[in-house]
């Protein structure tokens, strides 16, 4: 065995002690803070600090230390949040849910969405809406979604829906959950056991109580039509 790696060894990494450890009093030496610059020597014009040459005792370079709150004399300025990506997502969701109503819809309370629950979410974009049996939700800032699970063509199809994209126009619940799930990801449902299937009887129930059948422009055509009914009998 060749025992001349191992005596290097311990030399090169003192040699990177050392060097470290010159390195890191180099950097001292360079750097100023505000509290030493106001105590050993008045600021020159504007806020400028001088550093002077400790060999040539000579004016080296100058460099501006602004106080917390002012930056370029603009006064006044707050002090940056201290959960940026937090920050953010709050602003977006501000402007992207000014009413509130899909924060409350899916957040941590008594009234909101849980696994379980029949939802139905309407697409801007056109298209039939997407009912099914919400299966986990997944909060996340701006980025929250939910999983939904239904039968379509006798075929089991999960999508997630993002709460908070432009492109949802509607959520519906349609209906509560008997009682409150033991898990928060009901995965256990695509086993056939305990698959919901379709929830088309369900939808159509709720808008059937909702009276989503009967609109405006069809009773305008029943009553328009009962109108030539009756002229064509007078005319008889």
């Amino acid at each position: 065995m060749n025992a001349a790696p191992l005596a290097r060894r311990p030399l090169g990494c003192l040699k990177a002690t050392l060097r470290q450890t010159r390195h890191q009093r180099l950097l001292v030496r360079q750097m100023a803070t505000e509290a030493a610059q106001t105590t050993s020597k008045p600021p020159l014009e504007h806020g400028f600090y001088p550093i002077t040459d400790p060999k040539k005792k000579t004016l080296r370079t100058a460099f501006a230390v602004y106080s917390q709150g002012t930056v370029a004399g603009v006064k006044n300025i707050p002090p940056p949040p201290s959960n940026v990506l937090q920050a953010l997502h709050e602003e977006q969701i501000k402007r992207l849910d000014p009413t509130g109503v899909r924060t409350a819809m899916f957040s941590k309370n008594r009234d909101a969405v849980k696994p379980g629950d029949v939802l139905m979410i309407t697409h801007r974009r056109g298209g039939e809406p997407f009912a099914g049996v919400v299966m986990s939700i997944r909060r996340r800032g701006i980025d929250t979604a939910v999983l939904m699970r239904n039968h379509l063509g006798k075929v089991g199809v999960e999508m997630w829906f993002k709460v908070y994209n432009k492109n949802v126009a509607g959520i519906d619940i349609i209906k509560r959950a008997p009682k409150r799930a033991r898990r928060a990801r009901l995965t256990y449902m695509r086993q056939p056991k305990h698959d919901m299937g379709s929830v088309e009887n369900l939808v159509f129930e709720w808008k059937r109580t909702r009276k989503v059948f009967s609109t405006a422009r069809s009773a305008a055509g029943a009553g328009g039509k009962k109108g030539k009914d009756a002229k064509a009998a007078k005319k008889k």
